[in-house]
């Protein structure tokens, strides 16, 4: 079983011609309210690319709520971790532009009660093959269910965004990191995907750096790297690609497959992802991903 420890939004979408600039006020040609969340995003891309989830976190007592918890369910993921508390869910206001970028505000709502892994959550952690974490959760209790993973022997997936300093306390628990290349260079200050992930190794065991339309590269201390190109595809919406390459790298890894192998299901997820509008509503199943690669 893979745990999400993470954030559950409702993403509100805007699409545009072009994102408007400081000041500035454009007319949109389309709206829509998605269900997401990095942490939700993750687990329902695990699920659907064939994984058993089950995820952790929060929501409000609102009419967002309850469709975050429903669309999870429906996806395949254990919620009986999702706890609902009084208030506004999390939400997410989204711009979306013709070329297919993104830019994003997010308001904690509910995330930000959640102050720390439950006696629920520790079990489920606990019992877990990988447990996935975010950084839309306040940071302490990030790094408790982090530090929970690495005594129990759980691999612990990080993804650093939205970016910020990251504690010790957090990094020394963590088995993979995986920054896109903006949040790379942000965590350790070098410019380059190939001098971050070697600035990177010198934090965590090993790291994956998602490039977009150039692919990823992996390092580790044993010595490792790799570097996968990404399917190349005319892209919608990139809203979710990175969650859903860790959702589907996670898959993968329980599975017992080599990195390089992982690497590209999940490359291929994120690229299937890409071609369509929406955060959860983008993400491929088994089948399309399996089919996909051939």
């Amino acid at each position: 079983m893979i745990s999400v420890f993470g954030s559950a939004n409702m993403d509100l979408v805007a699409y545009v011609s072009q994102a408007p600039r400081r000041g500035e006020t454009v007319t949109g040609h389309r709206f829509r309210t998605v269900p997401g969340g990095k942490g939700a995003n993750q687990a329902i891309a695990a699920a659907r690319a064939g994984g058993e989830v089950a995820f952790l976190g929060a929501v409000g007592d609102d009419g967002f709520g309850a469709e975050m918890r429903s669309t999870l369910t429906e996806a395949g993921v254990d919620v009986r971790g999702l706890r609902q508390v009084p208030g506004p869910s999390g939400i997410a206001h989204i711009v979306v532009d013709d070329g297919g970028g993104n830019s994003i505000i997010v308001v904690p709502g509910a995330n930000g009660t959640v102050i720390g892994p439950s006696g629920h959550d520790l079990a489920t952690i606990a019992g877990s093959r990988a447990l996935l974490l975010q950084l839309e959760l306040p940071m302490a209790a990030v790094v408790d269910a982090a530090q929970a993973g690495n005594v129990a022997g759980v691999p612990v997936y990080l993804t650093p965004a939205p970016a910020q300093p990251l504690p010790a306390e957090l990094l020394e628990a963590v088995t993979t990191i995986v920054p896109n290349e903006h949040e790379a260079a942000a965590i350790t200050g070098v410019s380059g995907p190939d001098a971050a992930l070697d600035a990177l190794l010198e934090l965590v065991e090993e790291a994956v750096i998602t490039l977009g339309s150039e692919g990823a590269l992996y390092g580790a201390r044993s010595g490792e790297r790799l570097r996968v190109p990404a399917v190349k595809v005319d892209a919608v919406d990139t809203t979710a690609a990175g969650d859903t390459f860790v959702g589907a790298l996670a898959v993968a890894r329980t599975e017992g497959r080599g990195m390089a192998d992982a690497l590209r299901f999940a490359s291929m997820a994120a690229a299937l992802s890409v071609q369509r509008e929406g955060a959860s509503t983008s993400m491929p199943t088994r089948h399309e991903i399996e089919n996909a690669l051939g």
